[in-house]
């Protein structure tokens, strides 16, 4: 396992929620509604305005939950996460560019990989635990055994198709050590503040992980 006590808690929780946030209001009862439901991990990406802001309040306001920012694509956006107090940074793809920031940040990093070109530069440079994305549309468990062939030390966050209903494949590859998916944070739960519906979800699937994992 990695020595980064960020890379275990995404590895202990299993899943990892992965939100797009429009109103920062929402950010800490969402988290705490994840929580009441096992999932001490969250992802924040980057895809909305409010989300640096709804980072920084889940950092500050709810810190028995990792925070996580994800859609992390640029230089400049890492300086911006890190600011806003980000335990953890996931990208979609690598980019040497970004690579350097997050050396500089001295923050946990999963880039995103799909291919072996994508794992060698990973490989490359160090990176050995990964996002893996799209994971469905990129193959699913098929290509993440095919790819752990010549890659045996990475291991893999598969996000992109990910639901409850195939979170067992991928979390019974030794090579995963979590997944990420939307499916626990529905944007119509969060619309409507069905805060008891996000913590259903939660619990549904942190018990899944638990009765997987034996």
């Amino acid at each position: 396992m990695s020595d980064e006590p960020e890379i275990e808690r995404l590895r202990a929780c299993g899943v990892v929620p992965v939100v797009v946030i429009d109103d920062a209001h929402v950010a800490v009862p969402l988290a705490r509604a994840l929580l009441a439901g096992g999932i001490d991990v969250i992802e924040v990406t980057l895809r909305r305005p409010a989300a640096l802001n709804a980072l920084e309040t889940i950092a500050r306001e709810v810190p028995e939950i990792l925070a996580v920012a994800g859609t992390v694509v640029t230089p400049a956006q890492v300086a911006d996460v890190q600011q806003a107090g980000a335990q953890a940074v996931v990208s979609p793809g690598f980019s040497e560019a970004v690579d350097d920031a997050m050396r500089a940040a001295g923050l946990p990093w999963l880039p995103g990989v799909a291919t072996a070109s994508d794992c060698m530069r990973a490989v490359s440079t160090g990176r050995l635990t990964c996002k893996f994305f799209p994971a469905e549309q990129a193959g699913g468990t098929a290509t993440l055994k095919a790819l752990s062939g010549p890659f045996p030390q990475l291991r893999f966050c598969p996000t992109g198709g990910v639901s409850l209903g195939n979170l067992a494949d991928y979390l019974a590859l030794k090579q995963v050590i979590c997944v990420g998916g939307s499916w626990l944070v529905p944007a119509d739960a969060i619309a409507n503040r069905d805060w008891a519906r996000v913590t259903q979800l939660a619990r549904e699937a942190s018990e899944k992980v638990a009765i997987i994992r034996g």
